[in-house]
């Protein structure tokens, strides 16, 4: 999982995760990963706006965007 993270972080790639919280919880998650550790990242989460620590143990799966949904009205 941390080689995933890393490619996608020297790619800039916008990627979906679900992640595991510490309580159980999943949430579904559009990240742009900013740094991989030995066991968390840092990452922009869309969700929340704001720039989150993740562990990476925690983390079920991940993929990169491939192309962006559009809106039609």
């Amino acid at each position: 999982m941390r080689r995933e993270l890393i490619k996608l972080c020297d790619r800039r790639d916008l990627a979906d995760m679900i992640y595991m919280s510490a309580d159980g919880a999943l949430t579904k998650r559009r990240i742009r990963i900013l740094s991989v550790g030995d066991n968390s990242f840092k990452a922009f989460c869309y969700l929340r706006r704001e720039k989150r620590t993740f562990t990476i143990d925690r983390v079920l799966s991940v993929r990169r965007v491939i192309s962006r949904e559009s809106w039609v009205i």
